[in-house]
């Protein structure tokens, strides 16, 4: 077995760099803590003591039709693209502090509508309809001219954002938003589970084959939201599909294709999204068969990662939870529930080796949410989300992962009705208590 995992590991890495000696060899770090956070602002991130950060990046905000001062040129495959200079180096200033401090940093790739109609029709899928829910859309890779442009655009960053750069590092590499609910968050029009896993398949070995020539240890990451075994309810056929599904078959398919290591970034808010507590989501048993995963039955999760035609080179894939968080009902009885979902959800975290990071979601309470309330910062009230107080919740993420964690972990035992973490695993209803 050892001597299989080395081969494949040689061979994998051998065939992710066709010019490897220029690349950055150096292994994945593996932080003290898995506490992360989708970062707004990065000096009070710093100041919580993060040791994860996901940003967003916005692929139409990289393209550029002219190369002058305002571009940046790079060569890719013995092509010299033109990419925005302004954006990138806005990106280096949140991910250059952040990285200096130690923190792992991953970004999200979207392809957001820009309403630049020639642009639009470049970079995003010619199936996508005029109005797409939320703007973000599968990328355009059925043309030569724009998938080369996608596979340069991503082996520019990572070039920017690896070891040998003094622009910061970046390891994680999120492919997409919730793809199994595609006509939200992946959008490309009414599609089949086969379309949209061979059209999302496609675009994170293009990732991953982009990122791993510039950083050969990087990871890139499948995106999936809490629906596990049922697809999100609002959604038909051909707009959604169950994760587990979709799971299945974007597996398959990578085997079939020539496999790789790609890994889960997984997303278990709670069942109603409005109720923090998820230790009671009624569709979330730790069942194989869950309707849902949530923080209740995570062992669902990784259990699957375990199986036979799960793995890569005989190991199970990694897990982020690159997005989730617990809503803030009024009040401080409110504001007490949401902190004690935090921990709770911290506590369940720590019980699965095979999950690196938590990322929580959101750093400030946001306008554009319907009226969900995540965040440590309440926003303003004429803003989008512009802080304004920090919430009960702040104290307890800032003390989490350090010698003050069982201090300020403790009020939340009493609201789950436990009297130690230890009866965790049971108050969640897990198979056998750990």
């Amino acid at each position: 077995m050892l001597l299989r995992h080395w081969l494949v590991a040689f061979v994998s890495l051998f065939a992710s760099s066709s010019a490897f000696a220029d690349g950055d060899s150096a292994l994945h770090p593996t932080p003290a803590s898995r506490k992360g956070l989708q970062v707004q602002m990065v000096e009070d991130a710093l100041e919580l003591g993060i040791a994860h950060a996901v940003l967003n990046v916005n692929l139409s905000q990289l393209h550029a039709r002219a190369a002058d001062e305002s571009t940046l040129p790079f060569e890719h495959d013995g092509r010299t693209w033109h990419f925005d200079r302004a954006y990138l180096e806005a990106l280096d200033r949140e991910i250059r502090p952040l990285s200096e401090k130690g923190v792992v940093v991953s970004l999200i790739l979207l392809s957001i509508a820009s309403g630049d109609a020639d642009k639009d029709a470049f970079l995003l899928d010619a199936r996508r309809e005029a109005r797409a829910p939320n703007g973000i859309c599968a990328p355009n890779l059925a043309t030569d001219d724009s998938r080369a442009w996608h596979a340069a655009a991503v082996a520019c960053m990572a070039r920017r954002w690896s070891g040998t750069s003094s622009n910061g590092s970046v390891w994680g590499w999120i492919v997409g938003n919730e793809v199994n609910s595609h006509h939200w968050w992946f959008h490309m029009g009414p599609a089949s589970l086969e379309q949209v896993v061979r059209s999302y398949e496609d675009l994170v070995r293009l990732v991953h084959d982009s990122v791993t020539r510039e950083r050969a240890h990087a990871r890139v990451y499948v995106s999936l939201e809490h629906h596990w075994s049922i697809r999100y309810p609002a959604a038909s056929e051909q707009q959604g599909f169950s994760g587990r599904d979709f799971l299945l078959r974007f597996a398959s398919l990578a085997r079939e294709r020539g496999e790789f290591p790609w890994h889960v970034a997984y997303h278990p808010y709670p069942e109603d999204l409005f109720d923090c507590a998820f230790w009671d989501d009624a569709s979330a048993p730790d069942d194989d068969a869950a309707p849902r995963i949530t923080f209740r039955n995570l062992p669902v999760l990784t259990r699957f990662l375990r199986r036979e035609d799960m793995l890569h080179a005989g190991t199970p894939r990694r897990v982020i939870l690159s997005e989730q968080g617990f809503h803030r009902a009024d009040g401080e009885a409110g504001e007490k529930l949401q902190a004690a979902a935090y921990v709770a959800a911290w506590q369940a975290v720590q019980l699965e080796p095979s999950i690196d990071a938590f990322h929580l979601s959101r750093h400030v309470d946001h306008a554009h949410e319907g009226g969900l309330r995540f965040g440590l910062w309440t926003r303003k009230d004429d803003s989008i989300c512009a802080p304004e107080r920090r919430t009960a919740l702040y104290a307890v993420f800032k003390d989490t992962a350090t010698p003050r964690e069982a201090a300020a972990h403790a009020s939340a035992l009493s609201v789950l009705g436990i009297e130690s973490w230890k009866e965790l695993p049971a108050r969640l209803g897990h198979r056998t208590a750990r």
